[in-house]
């Protein structure tokens, strides 16, 4: 049997419930709701937004919908759902509507504050972790934390390890933080910094950023979730290089001998960013690709 949502309402007290985007009124449940959200004649949204704004809202799993989807709505419920998916339909990011995104194994918080992580950035994790040493207490340095994603499945992953994670906005270092409290690691250490600018004479065995790589005149930045994301994070220069160039730079200084800088970077910058790291004086430089083929991650050592 498929229990109300309220159950203090009774479950034969059913009551009709109001569509607000034209529909005639009707009971509404889950399936049908979603079946109005994602039709043209409704708002159009992709399935999977409108069942994780709706399980969002619900606080419940996407699995719950399916195995519920004959489940009763009330009026209200109807309503917040539709004013979520409304915000949706003019573009907003899922994850900024429900204030979380999924990366690595957690389930991790996110504003308009930061980036919202992608899966393609678990490649640099996954990079990072076969050069960190997991039987002795490594120093790591994350540049650019934003959401504090790459800094504390690092941070999960080497538990003897101590990370550094930077960000030159207070705001994406309170959102971090707040992550890496719910998931109760303690092996890390925020840090409000440009960069290294604050970090005069410490020295790392490894050193990762995804940090802003996007040509400021890219059209991209005007589209889709990009429109949302802060600007800061996501654009750096006219090659989108500006920052690199100063990441790789002045990264020899703030690593321990045969350290190694890992930097994500544009599918089109694979050369450029390796031509870098060789002027700097790093060895070993290599470019790793995606899981379609795109170069994504380069990576050198400094002896």
């Amino acid at each position: 049997m498929a229990w109300p949502l309220n159950p203090g309402a009774g479950y034969k007290r059913r009551k009709k419930c109001r569509w607000p985007i034209g529909y005639a009124n009707a009971m509404i449940d889950i399936a049908t709701l979603l079946n109005q959200a994602t039709a043209e004649a409704g708002l159009g949204l992709q399935r999977v937004d409108a069942e994780f704004l709706l399980a969002h809202y619900l606080a419940k799993p996407r699995a719950w919908l399916y195995a519920f989807s004959d489940q009763p709505l009330s009026d209200r419920q109807v309503e917040d759902f539709t004013a979520l998916a409304k915000r949706r339909a003019a573009g907003e990011p899922v994850a900024y509507i429900t204030g979380r995104r999924g990366f690595w194994a957690f389930d991790l918080r996110v504003s308009p504050d930061t980036l919202i992580p992608r899966p393609e950035t678990e490649l640099l994790v996954d990079l990072a972790l076969a050069y960190i040493p997991g039987n002795h207490p490594g120093r790591i340095l994350d540049l650019g934390t934003g959401s504090g994603a790459i800094a504390l499945a690092l941070a999960h992953e080497r538990p003897d390890a101590q990370v550094t994670a930077v960000d030159d906005s207070e705001p994406a270092l309170t959102v971090a933080s707040l992550n890496a409290a719910e998931l109760k690691l303690r092996n890390l250490a925020f840090i409000r910094s440009h960069w290294f600018a604050e970090l005069v004479g410490q020295l790392f065995d490894v050193i990762v950023s995804n940090p802003p790589y996007i040509e400021v005149t890219d059209m991209h930045l005007q589209q889709g979730d990009l429109r949302f994301e802060p600007r800061s994070a996501l654009a750096s220069g006219e090659d989108g290089l500006d920052d690199i160039r100063v990441i790789v730079a002045e990264a020899p200084e703030h690593l321990s001998p045969n350290g190694w800088l890992l930097i994500e970077h544009g599918w089109n910058q694979g050369a450029a960013v390796r031509q870098l790291f060789s002027a700097a004086g790093f060895i070993d430089v290599a470019t790793e690709q995606d899981l379609e083929q795109r170069d994504r991650v380069t990576i050198g050592r400094i002896l």
